[in-house]
């Protein structure tokens, strides 16, 4: 069979150029980025399609070689959020099927679309070029709502529909792990058989371990402190709010840990955190935390790295991840990490190996965790040594490969099929 030689991605409700860690940005958009990187440097031509959220975007913005993401107009341009996107769905395929059009006939050999709304213009996208459509989910409505964090708001039927319709309509489904394979099938009956699953890498170069001392003295932090990072959006599924909680419990239980600690929070709102964008340093305020938490606003991937390697563990206390990618960042810079046994974390961490998984999110419990590895310097080096083993599992290069194959098999089955 020919190559894949061009590949249509669909990323509408943001840009893999958008800042990771706040807004909408988050792991999507460096997976994204990523895995068109990777297959580029195989000679596959990618296009991404996202939403232009800004007037001043050019149409077409080169991101690297044999990629270009293509900034399509579709409602205002600021100020609309993701539950508002459905309504531009129709303006954004027109678009994408015209951009097509200009092109000569079967100029695209996949559509490959992510998350739900990606997927509706995706579906079309695929009848019309008539070539497969292959979706990743990265979230899904019915996993979120059944795992809520307290006061969030649970996704609409619409939404549950709507990822019930790209289910039917994919060629081919990728997910980051087993045990989303098992939701896909469970949750939204689909065919074993067009469900693969791609773990998502890591980029080993950017994330690595860096000297502790070095870069705990440029980013302002105290040789001998004791750094619980947090990075990621603010938001109620993200659970900042569980980190801040179990600090204060750590502190009731030891005082004497004030004078050493400090919680890094870096990133932004997202999601439902946007209606209270400052809730979280209220909370801090509240739990008299003030003097040992510090706000940082999202950084380049690069520099997380280096906060990564500051700290001495980074905490995920997610209420899910379909993955989990910054503890798989974490991990590759030789940082332990504590998590939440959810989703994808319990793929990504190797409990007792490459950092500890804690079952709920009761303070008392991520107390416990957090504790052991601030007071235990041999479980903290035994950590270290098994995240740096772990991170080396995450490849982007392997993904990339991986999800070329699935592409090629759907092609291949869509083939069999028209025949």
């Amino acid at each position: 069979m020919d190559p894949i030689r061009r590949v249509a991605m669909v990323s509408l409700h943001t840009s893999p150029l958008d800042q990771p860690g706040t807004g909408d940005a988050g792991g999507m958009n460096v997976y994204v980025i990523e895995l068109a990187r990777r297959m580029a440097a195989q000679g596959v031509e990618v296009d991404i399609f996202t939403r232009a959220t800004s007037s001043t975007l050019a149409s077409a913005v080169d991101a690297g070689p044999g990629i270009t993401v293509r900034h399509i107009h579709a409602g205002p341009f600021e100020g609309l959020s993701k539950s508002e996107l459905p309504g531009q769905l129709c303006v954004f395929a027109r678009e994408v099927l015209r951009a097509e059009a200009l092109q000569p006939v079967g100029h695209y050999d996949v559509v490959h679309s992510h998350y739900w709304l990606s997927g509706q213009v995706g579906a079309l996208a695929r009848d019309r070029w008539g070539v497969p459509l292959i979706h990743s989910m990265h979230t899904m409505a019915k996993v979120k709502n059944a795992a809520l964090a307290a006061g969030d708001c649970p996704e609409p039927s619409a939404r549950i529909i709507g990822e019930e319709q790209v289910v039917e309509a994919a060629d081919m489904l990728i997910a980051n792990t087993d045990l989303e394979a098992k939701q896909l099938i469970n949750l939204y009956d689909a065919e074993p058989a067009r469900v693969e699953v791609v773990h998502p890498g890591v980029d080993l170069e950017v994330f690595r371990p860096h000297d502790q001392a070095v870069v705990r003295a440029e980013l302002g932090l105290p040789a001998d402190a004791a750094v619980l990072l947090f990075a990621g959006r603010i938001q109620p599924l993200k659970a900042p709010d569980v980190l801040l909680h179990a600090v204060a419990e750590l502190l009731r239980r030891d005082s004497a840990l004030r004078s050493r600690l400090v919680v890094p929070i870096v990133g932004g709102p997202s999601g439902s955190g946007l209606e209270h964008p400052e809730s979280l340093a209220q909370l801090s305020t509240e739990l008299g935390l003030d003097d040992v938490v510090r706000f940082v606003p999202p950084v380049a991937q690069d520099e997380l790295a280096r906060w990564c390697s500051a700290a001495t563990l980074v905490a995920v206390p997610s209420y899910n991840e379909s993955f989990g990618l910054v503890a798989a960042e974490a991990q590759a810079t030789g940082t332990p990490v504590v998590a939440a046994a959810v989703g994808g974390l319990t793929t990504v961490v190797r409990d007792g190996r490459s950092g500890l998984l804690v079952d709920g999110h009761e303070p008392g419990a991520w107390a416990d965790a957090l504790g052991r590895v601030i007071r235990d310097p041999e479980l903290r080096v035994r950590l270290r040594a098994g995240a740096l083993e772990q991170a080396r599992q995450f490849s982007w290069d392997l993904t990339a490969e991986r999800t070329l194959a699935v592409y090629q098999r759907a092609r291949a089955d869509l083939r069999e099929t028209v025949a």
